[in-house]
């Protein structure tokens, strides 16, 4: 996708329109291609092993996140500079000073990509469910994880924290249900803003993080993110097998990810002041308290937004919605840290080398817990074994 290729659509823009027209001649018209041969479910997959998916709702820039271009123009660049990380010849973003400072835990994907319609809705069902629909709600990862896993003592194998992403523009399935597996095999919401009692489950108890050590609170931020972090880290520890953080519940009228430059959505200047330092700090709180605690060998730690932001700046000031390509992160559950998988042109408008699907995202984290992939829309399966040798 070229910088005169696609345009991104803000909410409410023609490609936004083009997408519910396209509804009408049936799902073939905008789906990814049909069913693939499906892989035999690997036998007996790892008892302790989990996933904790960030989802960073609203969709982060490529270039103030993972991807900064130092040398591009100013109208690519942006306002923000770029720094030097613990592997030599990796630079991020300067607001992750934190995690830059890990970076030696963790492995970068620079080259995601998709070419479905440029709203938040296709890139939550993509990267969650590894299928597209206008109408059914097909099952979160999760919940087909937690099928095929089990339970372990009445606990729970997924969990939604705080709760399901709400409104983000267009009334069409999010992917964080379980679809037509069924409600046994739904996700539990855990919101550590909400009391607990003692006769709770020891999972439900997962959510009480302010009984958690002063430092252990202060590591990760007195924002909602980093306390949905924490909670996150306790329900594995509780036993529960995946754990998907959403990092804000809609786009609307607060500061998030979806950085169009005017109300009702955010700002560059939000992502300086807020948005970044409260990823960065509870990011790396969570990387340092998995490893503390000797979990992250066996937990794998993503973080991906539904898809990246428009290569040059907008007139407000912003970015709009980029699926050309995006950076996502990993770490954890055998991921080699240091490790940057594909590449993207000079101004990051698309893949220039190591073009990366989501269905190579999903089975992925499939692969990282020991189960193979298993999906009937997506024609890539193959885990980025780059990361993992």
């Amino acid at each position: 996708m070229s910088q005169n290729g696609p345009r991104s659509a803000g909410e409410g823009g023609v490609h936004r329109r083009e997408f519910l027209r396209a509804g009408g001649a049936g799902l073939g018209a905008w789906s990814l291609a049909g069913p693939v041969a499906r892989r035999p479910v690997a036998p007996g997959p790892p008892k302790d092993r989990a996933v904790i998916l960030l989802m960073l709702v609203g969709g982060p820039s490529q270039l103030e996140t993972w991807d900064p271009k130092p040398d591009a123009p100013e109208g690519v660049r942006g306002p923000f500079g770029s720094i030097a990380t613990r592997v030599p010849g990796v630079r991020i973003g300067e607001h992750l000073p934190r995690l830059a400072a890990r970076m030696d835990r963790l492995a970068i994907i620079r080259s995601l990509h998709h070419a479905e319609a440029p709203i938040h809705e296709t890139g939550l069902q993509l990267l969650q469910t590894g299928r597209l629909s206008r109408v059914d709600e097909n099952p979160h990862f999760g919940a087909e994880l937690a099928r095929r896993l089990g339970r372990e003592g009445g606990t729970p194998a997924f969990a939604l924290v705080p709760g399901p992403v709400g409104h983000t523009g267009v009334e069409l399935p999010r992917g964080q249900t379980a679809g037509e597996l069924g409600t046994a095999w739904g996700p539990v919401c855990v919101d550590p803003d909400r009391a607990t009692s003692p006769a709770d489950a020891p999972w439900c108890r997962a959510s009480a993080v302010d009984s958690e050590p002063r430092r252990v609170r202060e590591a990760y931020g007195p924002t909602p993110f980093g306390r949905r972090c924490l909670a996150a880290r306790r329900l594995v520890e509780a036993g529960v097998r995946v754990v998907t953080v959403n990092m804000y519940d809609t786009v609307f009228d607060r500061v998030t990810w979806d950085c169009h430059g005017s109300g009702p959505f955010s700002t560059l200047e939000d992502y300086r002041r807020e948005v970044l330092p409260t990823f960065d700090r509870a990011f790396s709180a969570l990387l340092d308290d998995l490893e503390g605690r000797g979990m992250l060998e066996t937990t794998l730690v993503a973080a991906v937004g539904e898809f990246g932001r428009t290569p040059r700046i907008n007139a407000s000031g912003g970015r709009d919605h980029w699926p050309g390509v995006w950076s996502a992160a990993m770490a954890g559950a055998g991921v080699q840290g240091g490790r940057v998988v594909g590449a993207s042109d000079a101004h990051a408008s698309e893949p220039a080398e190591r073009p990366v699907t989501p269905g190579e995202w999903l089975a992925t984290i499939h692969h990282a817990i020991g189960v193979a992939a298993s999906y009937g829309g997506l024609t890539d399966d193959r885990p980025i074994l780059e990361i993992f040798s």
